[in-house]
C-alpha cells in the first residue's frame, strides 16, 4: 500500500512536533516512523544531539530526508519493525500517522518492543464540531483532517478515550498527554476542545538494568 506523503513541515507550525521534541531525552536514540521530510529528526540532531533514524515509504520524502542529512530506511510501516532489535531505541515516534495504519495494535506493540517510550500524535475525532458535522449528515473536515470521505487516508479515527482504552489493553502506561487546537494548547475539557492530541507511553517490555 502506498502511504500518503507526510511532509513534517516547519517545527513552528506543528505544535505536536514541538511537544514531541520536548519529551525526547538529549543524546538519546530515536526512531521516527513515517518521518516525512526528516524535519523532526534534523531538529533533534541539531538541538538535542540525538542519534536518530527514520522510516519512510514515499520516494519524495526519502529524498528530502537524505538532503537534510537524516538516516532513513525506505519501508512500508504496515510490514512492521522487524529490522530493529528489542529496546534498540530510547524513544519511537509516530506523528499524525496512527490514524492511517491498517494494523493499529500491531504497530503500537512494535513501538513498545523497539523502544522504552513511544510517542504518538493523531487527530482527535472527539472534537465537538465533528459531532455537529455528523449530526448534519456530513463527515467532518478540519485542519487536521482536511480530506473528503472518498479520498481520505484516515481509516482508524479515534477519540482520546478510545486511544486510552487501547493503550490500557496493550499494557502501555501513558506518562504524558498534550492536547492542541491549532497552535493553542488545551488544558481543560481536552477530549472535546482539542483537534490534535499527543501521547507518550512507556513500554511494558522493558528489560531489567544490567548489574
Amino acid at each position: 500500500m502506498k502511504q500518503p506523503i507526510a511532509f513534517k513541515g516547519d517545527m513552528t507550525t506543528r505544535p505536536d512536533l514541538q511537544r514531541i521534541a520536548g519529551w525526547v531525552e538529549p543524546g538519546s536514540r530515536v526512531l521516527d516512523l513515517g518521518c516525512g521530510d526528516g524535519t523532526l529528526l534534523a531538529y533533534l540532531r541539531d538541538h538535542k544531539q540525538v542519534s536518530g533514524a527514520g522510516v519512510e515509504f514515499d520516494d519524495e520524502c526519502v529524498i528530502a530526508s537524505v538532503k537534510r542529512g537524516v538516516r532513513v530506511i525506505q519501508q512500508n510501516l504496515e510490514e512492521g519493525l522487524a529490522l530493529f532489535d528489542d529496546q534498540q531505541f530510547h524513544s519511537v515516534v509516530l506523528s499524525q500517522t496512527l490514524q492511517s495504519m491498517h494494523r493499529t495494535e500491531h504497530i503500537l506493540r512494535e513501538m513498545a518492543r523497539v523502544a522504552r517510550f513511544g510517542i504518538v500524535s493523531f487527530p482527535n475525532f472527539g472534537y465537538w464540531t465533528h459531532g455537529l458535522s455528523i449530526l448534519a449528515g456530513r463527515m467532518p473536515v478540519t485542519g487536521e483532517m482536511p480530506y473528503q470521505w472518498y479520498n481520505t487516508p484516515n481509516i482508524h479515527l479515534c477519540t482520546m478515550r478510545d486511544f486510552e482504552d487501547l493503550a490500557r489493553k496493550l499494557g502501555l502506561r501513558v506518562t504524558h498527554v498534550a492536547a492542541f487546537n491549532r497552535q493553542n494548547e488545551i488544558h481543560r475539557f481536552k477530549s472535546w476542545r482539542s483537534t490534535l492530541v499527543v501521547y507518550r507511553f512507556e513500554s511494558p517490555f522493558l528489560q531489567p538494568a544490567r548489574s
